[in-house]
């Protein structure tokens, strides 16, 4: 009995936190308070929070007709506050506060009913939301329509197309899968809008440094050569071309350590070892040079990529992961393990994401260590490939720069390789 006793007075303390933090953020921010105050503060809203936690033990104890009065009345007082504060103001009048006291008393009752972790999670998330609004208004503002397009695309592309496509595999030796293929398809999708949406947020003018980060969510190489270019129209921002270009390459170890451990963990575990090294030198050598960013502010050039998801570079993408599979699987069987790492050393030049995919798939016959080892093989080939790159579309010390930060991001693969 006092175990019972002990869990129902922890729900509902929990119930009341959830109510005190919705009306700490409501009284911090001024909503509770002056000519335009709302029905709830802090008091308030902790008993809201108590009363739907107890709702929430009734229902879990039987007592649900007595439970749905309590919410049923609870709810009823926050409209009517809405309604007395719509017929107060001769404006359009937020509810953002009634809403958020009907929250408060959802959240309280999924925690009266036991559900302790959800409700605290879910209100941890709910007090944040009201916390930023100014900053959540920000980001909409930097957003137009091609984002919301791409964001319902990719809805549609994920909940509607995936689940209609078959397992497969399909014709023979080819081994085709289409609904594996199309979640490639999503999974590089999805990096290449939050890279744009990132870059959205932040703003080109922000620096070239962070500019060439958030570039390399997409494609280090392509960042590479667009920098490289603007080195000979620009070059009195060769330093920061130099560490846009340093930035994107160490924002591929991330990269490439997400996709792995998102198709198969095994194998992004065997990687932290491999690029480890090379990810630590890449940061202390950004890190070194971040702060002159400052000066470079509106200083970017080039045309603002307006395909958010580049639904097509994710489909070639999923192409060449097919064909690295033929590939990687052909040279196995001719070669072993060395023709493995000769596969690594194509894709390395080639697409490096390809070679991740393939490697990383769950049902490779890679064995762990040998994948993880031609990941980092084709990683040292991608950023030697880069280096020739910089050091054949560069012009003066962005060359000098670009060409020596490499060759330490180079030696930093080899170093990991080889340790």
């Amino acid at each position: 009995m006092l175990d019972g006793q002990q869990e129902l007075a922890s729900r509902l303390a929990i119930a009341g936190l959830i109510g005190l933090a919705a009306g700490f953020e409501r009284e911090w921010s001024g909503h509770a308070s002056g000519p335009g105050a709302r029905f709830a503060g802090l008091r308030t809203f902790f008993l809201l929070g108590v009363l739907g936690g107890a709702a929430g033990a009734l229902a879990a104890a039987g007592q649900s007709q007595l439970a749905a009065a309590l919410v049923a009345g609870a709810g009823a007082l926050c409209v009517g506050a809405y309604v007395m504060a719509v017929r107060r103001s001769n404006e359009q009048t937020d509810g953002t506060t009634e809403t958020a006291a009907l929250t408060v008393l959802g959240l309280g009752a999924l925690a009266g009913f036991g559900w302790i972790g959800v409700s605290a999670g879910a209100a941890a998330i709910v007090v944040l939301m009201l916390r930023e609004k100014a900053r959540l208004h920000w980001i909409v503002q930097r957003f137009g329509e091609p984002e919301l397009r791409a964001g319902l695309q990719f809805a549609v592309l994920a909940v509607v197309v995936l689940p209609l496509l078959p397992t497969g595999p399909f014709l023979g030796a080819l081994a085709l899968k289409p609904r594996a293929l199309w979640m490639i398809v999503l999974l590089f999708s999805g990096l290449n809008f939050a890279g744009f949406v990132a870059r959205e947020v932040v703003g080109a003018s922000r620096g070239l440094g962070i500019t060439g980060a958030l570039g390399g969510i997409v494609s280090s190489t392509a960042v590479t050569l667009s920098f490289s270019r603007q080195s000979r129209q620009q070059q009195p921002l060769d330093a920061a071309l130099s560490r846009g270009v340093l930035a994107a390459c160490t924002v591929l170890i991330p990269r490439v350590l997400i996709v792995s451990a998102t198709l198969r963990p095994s194998v992004a575990l065997a990687l932290l070892r491999f690029l480890a090294i090379p990810f630590l030198v890449g940061v202390v050598l950004v890190a070194v040079g971040w702060g002159r960013d400052a000066a470079d502010v509106g200083k970017v050039s080039g045309e603002t990529d307006r395909t958010p998801l580049r639904l097509g570079a994710a489909i070639q993408m999923a192409i060449a992961f097919q064909v690295a599979i033929l590939v990687i699987a052909g040279v196995q069987r001719a070669w072993g393990n060395v023709g493995v790492f000769a596969g690594a050393v194509a894709l390395g030049v080639t697409d490096v994401d390809a070679l991740t995919v393939s490697m990383s798939r769950p049902e490779a016959s890679v064995a762990v260590d040998v994948a993880a080892r031609a990941i980092a093989i084709g990683i040292l080939v991608n950023t030697l490939l880069k280096l020739l790159i910089a050091a054949s579309f560069g012009r003066g010390s962005y060359r000098r720069r670009t060409t020596a930060s490499l060759a330490g991001l180079a030696l930093g693969s080899a170093a990991g390789l080889l340790l």
